[in-house]
């Protein structure tokens, strides 16, 4: 992909859909992207490699969690590929204490790279959220395009000693997951609430942000 130093094209487009951020989050915004496109080219990471797309979902899913997130949380992005969203909330929110978790080795590695290349202050663990948690404690986790709540809840429900909340980003199916989990006795003992809604950019189906916690 050839580089946009003057980062306009970028601009635009978070114009476009309203996103006002300072010159230097834009030109770390850019960098990071053009380098997820050039690792993409080796290793697929992202089916969204025009701008539209880029913005219109990965950053405007990335800045849906923010206004959840407490300054200085300890963030883990479960699953996070190729970075999203946990490297755009590194950008517009240097304040966090970020690890992003990718248990494909290949992803790992690039995932290191373009966070490296970038500049970009995250940690990159190879390995299973669920493995983390083992030993760690954080006070979020979130997490976008990894797996249906019933697996999710599945995964996590060892380790609620060592998180606060999952917040989790879910399209129109939600509802039907929720159901799910329910009946399979995953929600017991844990409240889930929509805290947002908001309509994806791109497909023009429903979003939601997703609350749950002990």
């Amino acid at each position: 992909m050839p580089a946009t130093s003057d980062h306009s094209q970028l601009q635009a487009m978070l114009g476009r859909h309203g996103i006002e951020l300072s010159f230097e989050q834009v030109a770390s915004l850019d960098t990071y992207r053009e380098v997820l496109w050039r690792w993409n080219e080796k290793l697929n990471l992202t089916r969204h490699t025009d701008y539209e797309k880029f913005v219109g979902r990965d950053v405007v899913d990335s800045l849906a969690f923010e206004p959840f997130l407490e300054p200085a949380a300890r963030v883990m992005d479960v699953g996070s590929g190729g970075g999203v969203p946990g490297m755009i909330l590194a950008i517009v929110r240097p304040d966090l204490q970020l690890t992003l978790t990718e248990s494909v080795a290949k992803r790992a590695r690039a995932a290191e790279d373009i966070a490296r290349q970038a500049g970009l202050d995250v940690r990159v663990v190879h390995t299973r959220a669920q493995d983390l948690l083992v030993d760690e404690l954080f006070d979020v986790l979130i997490a976008r395009a990894v797996a249906p709540l019933p697996k999710l809840l599945t995964w996590l429900a060892p380790h609620w000693d060592h998180f606060g909340q999952l917040l989790v980003i879910k399209g129109p199916a939600w509802i039907d997951e929720r159901a799910r989990a329910r009946e399979a006795g995953l929600l017991r003992g844990l409240n889930l609430r929509c805290l947002a809604t908001y309509t994806s950019p791109t497909t023009g189906a429903e979003s939601v942000v997703l609350r749950i916690r002990p």
